[in-house]
């Protein structure tokens, strides 16, 4: 049967299980949009080709699948950069499918014609450019392959328009390939030099990152930390992969990690790091943070072993499959002189305590306290907004937390939060925002509302850049510059889309707003007016040592 390749594209995505893409028409994608209009793809209209990229990101994060956005040529592809670029740091599954100039006018400066592949190479697991029809089906099946296997990531698909229009012969596919994972007898000689160090172990730690939900680890973790009566600490990336609730459970360790799980960190001597990539801000000083203990280093990219910190022993391959080879080999462990000292941090840390006024520790806890034991997801932009709720939400379950971890893209978080909410349409989503990451992004709003999609947002609003500030004022004298934001009716803003916002600026105001938003079917906006003074506290001194605190 002859369709056209606009029509391969609707059918390739069906046959990927794609029932939502997020995007933005023009010129050069014009056939395609034509052809979805007799699909049953849901096409999510975005105001910004950014905001479609970061909403395929956020759909991908939230379910597991992977997201897919599509824009035109020339602006409309450079518009996905930065969000294909935070996927790419995150190692998220997005597709992107960007159309282009006819085959016969690339190359000659054609209107909206830009190189999409080379501008994207560095920031993408692969990409592609498809010149000819035939070879379009089995490229776009092939860009889902790389996309969701191994450690994922973003791929994009640039199809000039005179392939969307050509004909050709279209074959379904037989089957949607499933990815199985061996581990070799190499690895299997590490496991059990795995399990010999650890077995040994006075104080051992368990830190897991991102890659631990990707490869739904979780279950399995959580067996070799009870296993081994091991504290877990957690990444940026990995929060909810363990539960906050577990006894064993310390929290986010790295720049602005709880001190106790820093301090663990300091004091292991038996490091098991599955699915992180120990990145500079979890680190600190990489030779001291390895100082004195075994690294034992799970992850599925052969890459990442060695690149950051030298790891001892090295396992790579599916992160599930090799912690539960290690708990069939280990034995029951009881720490008790390694708990006796953790407790004793742990009493240290709980001696913070903060006033009656609106601050950042309480309004994160209040937020915990009120969503304990309920399944929400947490979306946050960057910033000092994004640190607090790290420190202090209570993350029962894996992808119900959602950040921009690697790139830290500020305008990351209203995007994300609405591709969350179309891949989890039963569970409510709460995005958190500064005031000067939300005025980036700040105009999907209006494609919250078109859609009416009941997401709360929180901007926590100091007039400012607040970690550009914190950053002025610890290592640059307090010179403040270019960091204060004029005043911004932000409920006018979001009225003008026709949502409900409004203001508080103390406790009782906020937990009034805030019960009433989570029981609400619209959309909701909260604008939280805290001081520009707050500080995001512990912070470790960045190449330092992962527990020398800079004193603010």
């Amino acid at each position: 049967m002859k369709i056209t390749g606009a029509q391969v594209i609707i059918e390739c995505l069906k046959e990927q299980g794609v029932d939502t893409v997020f995007g933005y028409p023009g010129g050069t994608i014009l056939p395609f949009y034509d052809a979805m209009i007799d699909s049953s793809l849901r096409h999510i209209l975005t105001v910004h080709e950014q905001g479609a990229a970061h909403a395929a990101d956020g759909y991908a994060r939230a379910s597991g699948r992977v997201g897919v956005c599509i824009a035109t040529s020339g602006p409309g592809a450079t518009n996905l950069i930065t969000g294909l670029a935070a996927a790419f740091m995150d190692s998220i599954p997005v597709v992107a499918i960007t159309g282009q100039v006819p085959t016969s006018m690339i190359g000659r400066d054609t209107f909206q014609e830009i190189d999409i592949t080379g501008m994207t190479m560095a920031i993408t697991k692969h990409n592609f450019i498809v010149k000819d029809v035939t070879k379009l089906a089995e490229t776009i099946r092939y860009a889902f392959r790389i996309a969701r296997s191994g450690r994922p990531g973003p791929v994009l698909v640039d199809i000039p328009r005179d392939v969307q229009t050509g004909q050709v012969d279209f074959e379904p596919a037989k089957s949607i390939e499933k990815y199985s994972w061996a581990v070799g007898q190499e690895v299997l000689k590490r496991i059990s030099s795995a399990v010999q160090a650890i077995e040994g172990a006075k104080k051992p730690v368990i830190i897991v990152g991102g890659g631990a939900i990707t490869a739904k680890a979780d279950k399995e973790i959580l067996t070799l930390a009870e296993k081994l009566q091991a504290p877990v600490v957690s990444t940026l990336m990995g929060l909810g992969a363990f539960k906050a609730s577990h006894p064993l459970f310390l929290g986010l360790t790295g720049m602005h990690g709880l001190k106790v799980a820093n301090n663990a960190v300091w004091e292991a001597d038996v490091l098991i790091a599955v699915g992180s990539r120990f990145g500079d801000r979890l680190t600190g000083d990489r030779e001291k943070y390895i100082e004195d203990k075994t690294v034992i280093h799970i992850d599925i990219d052969p890459a990442e072993i060695d690149k950051n910190v030298a790891a001892h022993i090295g396992l790579t391959g599916d992160l599930k499959i090799i912690v539960e080879l290690l708990n069939q080999q280990l034995s029951q462990k009881t720490p008790d002189a390694w708990w006796a000292m953790i407790r004793k941090w742990q009493q240290e840390e709980r001696g913070d305590s903060e006033g009656d006024a609106l601050s950042p520790q309480w309004i994160f806890r209040h937020i915990a306290e009120q969503t304990k034991g309920k399944d929400y997801i947490f979306v946050t932009d960057v910033g000092q907004h994004q640190m607090w709720a790290a420190q202090y939400l209570s993350l029962e379950t894996p992808r119900s937390w959602i950040t921009s971890g690697g790139l830290g893209a500020m305008g990351f978080g209203l995007p994300a939060a609405l591709g969350a909410q179309f891949a989890m349409p039963d569970k409510k989503v709460i995005h958190v925002a500064g005031d000067g990451g939300f005025k980036m992004t700040g105009a999907e709003l209006y494609t919250i509302a078109v859609n009416k999609l009941p997401i709360v947002s929180l901007i926590i609003n100091n007039n400012g850049l607040g970690m550009i500030r914190q950053l002025q004022h610890v290592f640059f004298d307090k010179h403040y510059t270019s960091c204060t934001l004029p005043d911004m009716n932000f409920v006018t803003f979001a009225a003008a889309f026709g949502v409900h916002a409004v203001s508080v600026g103390s406790p009782e105001e906020f937990a009034k707003e805030f019960k009433r938003a989570l029981f609400s079917n619209q959309p909701e906006v909260i604008v939280l007016n805290i001081s520009n003074e707050e500080l995001v506290t512990p912070m470790a001194n960045p190449g330092g040592a992962i527990n020398a605190y800079i004193d603010m």
